[in-house]
């Protein structure tokens, strides 16, 4: 992990390509390429700084875009907060999209965010075989690159729908410009990106704890297998990583997620982003951006366990909805460790009791700064990935012996399910309950069909009853709630300013 969190001088790093002859003078005070990518440890900085944009989008967009835009979560609206923000937008499914793009900030955050890591990976990969050093780090060290591409441009087409592809580093103002591509285009790359990666990347026995591994490599491309209905694909890498690759489930769901200090890429951990509590400027403070507001010191101490507990006021997100806490059986031990409670005595509603996502409440000693890691992947999802393939091939039995894997651990009996359409309807509820709040919910109810029917009814039921979702009384949501039920966003409209391909 300490190799990953790398300083931040390297974020500054500008890297051209300059000729070695006497007409061309490399600045002595600035780093590029000609100066910088010429020995083993250049590149392992360079890789590590490719993972540093994923703490931001997981910490302040990912939830927001993959969680609060589905029926998992909503925000406690505070009338006194003012106007109806981005964030709100997103949860509201009204973002204003014209001419397919959209002046959302948090869309324009995510996209640029992906294509740093793209940008950061395509200067690796174009100039790694250039310089010579050990095969075995090369190889891992471009498998990591190469996964890191294909996460960022998945994360873009499910986003998007398409985008610019960028396979080499961009030189000039008309290279950035690129046409976009479209959604099969994507995949195709994606495809190539992670297969090649799953043969150039280590397994997790052998690779430093926190980077991608083969198996992580594996779990992307089920991921991709299955958006796009390739259930034999699916199947195959997904057996692959059961047999093979050393993953097992935590036997407490609670220790599947890391402390803010502890317990981090553990066995369960296909992959996860990487935080470290403390000044050094790696900590994340995702509880605090989604803890129902306006709370006191004293209400927010108990939840975040610090000595030095401030009140936080504004208008917080990303609160377990009514449908979410309902969608758990009886007598599942993931609630409790999914789902808090909080009484916030200032709060204008007048039940002042708000549930909160406890399972990223993790103790932690400062104010505002957290260390937990944030699980992408991890091999719960495996395991249901491998049973909803099996199942759409019809070997809903065999798909059967994985998904009770999940329910055992929860505390519950085995599926009841025997045909092939209600084991359906179980994976889809597993997923929902296994994987609350880790960024998934939106993405499953695009890929499988379900976004429209799903939201509209869930609309629907905000507006007959808005104080069900934290609304004080007399507050409703605004008039254009729920019109916007595209599966994509609209791409980012100061990047459509920037080129006449959008």
């Amino acid at each position: 992990m300490k190799k990953i969190l790398i300083t931040s001088l390297f974020l500054g790093f500008t890297f051209i390509s300059c000729k070695e002859d006497f007409l061309t003078v490399v600045p002595e005070t600035a780093l590029s390429s000609a100066t910088f990518f010429t020995k083993e440890a250049d590149f392992v900085q360079a890789v590590n700084g490719a993972y540093v944009p994923l703490r931001a989008i997981f910490n302040e967009r990912a939830w927001i875009l993959g969680e609060m835009h589905s029926d998992n979560t909503y925000y406690a609206r505070n009338i006194l907060f003012g106007a109806v923000d981005a964030t709100e937008n997103i949860a509201d499914f009204a973002v204003p999209t014209s001419g397919g793009v959209t002046a959302n900030d948090n869309v324009l955050q995510q996209y640029r965010y992906d294509y740093q890591i793209i940008a950061r990976a395509n200067q690796v990969l174009d100039l790694i075989d250039k310089v010579d050093f050990p095969a075995a780090s090369k190889n891992n060290l471009k498998g990591q690159a190469l996964f890191l591409r294909a996460f960022a441009y998945f994360e873009l087409v499910r986003y998007f729908g398409k985008a610019p592809l960028h396979l080499t580093p961009v030189t000039n103002r008309q290279e950035a410009a690129s046409p976009l591509a479209t959604a099969d285009q994507l995949y195709t790359q994606i495809e190539k990106d992670a297969l090649e990666a799953s043969k150039l990347l280590l397994p997790k026995a052998t690779q430093e704890a926190g980077r991608a591994t083969s198996g992580t490599a594996k779990t992307l491309l089920a991921n991709l297998y299955l958006t796009q209905k390739k259930w034999s694909n699916a199947e195959a890498v997904m057996k692959e990583v059961v047999n093979n690759d050393g993953y097992k489930l935590m036997p407490d769901y609670n220790d599947a997620f890391s402390t803010t200090t502890g317990n981090k890429n553990n066995a369960e951990s296909v992959f996860e982003v990487q935080y470290l509590e403390g000044s050094a400027g790696y900590n994340g403070n995702l509880i605090y951006r989604m803890v129902p507001t306006p709370i006191t010191a004293a209400e927010l101490q108990p939840i975040t366990g610090t000595s030095n507990p401030q009140s936080l006021s504004g208008e917080n997100n990303n609160i377990p909805t009514p449908d979410i806490i309902a969608a758990y059986e009886a007598g599942d031990k993931r609630k409790d460790i999914s789902i808090g409670y909080v009484t916030l005595s200032q709060s204008l509603r007048e039940n002042k009791l708000y549930p909160y996502v406890k399972k990223f409440a993790r103790a932690h000693s400062l104010h505002n700064n957290t260390g937990q890691n944030f699980p992408v992947y991890r091999y719960a999802e495996v395991l249901l990935f491998l049973a909803e393939a099996l199942n759409e091939q019809g070997k809903t039995a065999e798909a059967a012996t994985f998904l009770n894997q999940i329910r055992t651990r929860a505390g519950l009996a085995a599926t009841k399910a025997a045909t092939q359409a209600d084991m359906r309807t179980a994976i889809y509820q597993e997923r929902r309950v296994e994987l609350a709040f880790e960024n998934k919910r939106w993405f499953d109810l695009v890929r499988t069909g379900r976004a429209k029917d799903v939201i509209t009814a869930y609309g629907a039921r905000i507006k007959a009853n808005p104080q069900d979702y934290y609304f004080p009384k007399g507050a409703v949501p605004p008039p254009n709630a729920f019109t916007v039920l595209d599966e994509v966003y609209g791409l980012p409209a100061v990047e459509s300013a920037l080129t006449p391909n959008f």
